[in-house]
């Protein structure tokens, strides 16, 4: 199927768009390669834990170096690297469900990144869809029986591309099994949120919604639950807010500068962080 009649090209498009300026997706066409020349790094040769994963830790730690003027621990430096990698490549299962309730199996093979450029290159091959959906009869096609049979093929696609990811990222990071599940859980959980928010306040509610749904915190191997909670502003107004189940680990680097979900971040100060971002 040629890339420009793909069913999930609508979905990447909507998703360049909303992410203008830092993330764009290239639909290959099933029969092309995935780039590998230049800055970009396919997906399984992260997984194979050699030469190229080797590299791409090593950018992170010059920038880590750049940007704060101190070394990081490689625990740390793993840690940045696959939350850089994780964070867009969960949008590429995740966001043509949300958007189409469409649901790509993307294994390693058929993912690639340039995090320089802010890219990602999708070789689509099957999905899944629900029985109404007008690409239902199109080849590739999966039709589930219901939202839920699509939930279901959203948590094992992005576990099947992340798991080998994880494998070998793990001993980098020094975490294993459920501390690296917690964090797929985060990367599923925040990208998904960040973007619907960006779609507006309606479309951030759905999509808190469905990821409630989605991580209830009974799917393994998934870690915790989508988590969200309200908190109020001083204005009486609701505020989202969510406790992450890993550690992105900045503290390390910023011990007075954390992230909004993080548990070491007190509601006060997610609620200040929350308004003035809003303001900005």
């Amino acid at each position: 199927m040629p890339a420009a009649a793909s069913p999930l090209t609508a979905a990447y498009a909507r998703l360049s768009e909303v992410c203008s300026g830092f993330l764009s997706v290239e639909v290959l066409d099933p029969a092309d390669p995935q780039p590998r020349t230049g800055d970009w790094v396919d997906a399984a040769g992260l997984a194979a834990g050699g030469a190229e994963l080797d590299a791409f830790l090593a950018w992170d730690a010059a920038q880590v170096l750049r940007d704060y003027g101190q070394p990081a621990r490689p625990d740390v430096v793993a840690s940045f690297a696959l939350h850089r990698y994780a964070w867009p490549a969960c949008l590429m299962i995740t966001a043509p469900w949300f958007l189409e309730r469409r649901v790509p199996r993307l294994p390693v093979t058929h993912l690639s990144y340039d995090r320089t450029a802010g890219r990602m290159a999708v070789r689509p091959g099957s999905f899944a869809c629900l029985p109404d959906d007008p690409a239902a009869g199109l080849p590739g096609a999966v039709v589930v029986p219901d939202e839920e049979a699509l939930r279901a093929e959203v948590r094992t696609a992005v576990a099947d591309h992340l798991e080998p990811v994880l494998a070998a990222f793990g001993p980098r990071m020094r975490r294993r099994g459920r501390a690296l599940w917690g964090m797929a859980t985060d990367e599923i959980v925040e990208s998904l949120w960040y973007v619907a928010g960006r779609l507006g306040e309606t479309e951030e509610a759905r999509a808190m919604r469905e990821l409630e749904r989605l991580l209830p915190g009974s799917t393994r191997p998934y870690v915790g639950s989508a988590a969200f909670r309200e908190l109020r502003g001083p204005d009486g107004r609701a505020v989202a807010t969510r406790d992450r189940v890993s550690c992105c680990m900045f503290y390390t680097l910023r011990p007075e500068d954390t992230c909004a979900s993080c548990p070491r971040t007190c509601d006060a100060d997610r609620i200040t962080g929350t308004t003035a971002a809003a303001a900005a």
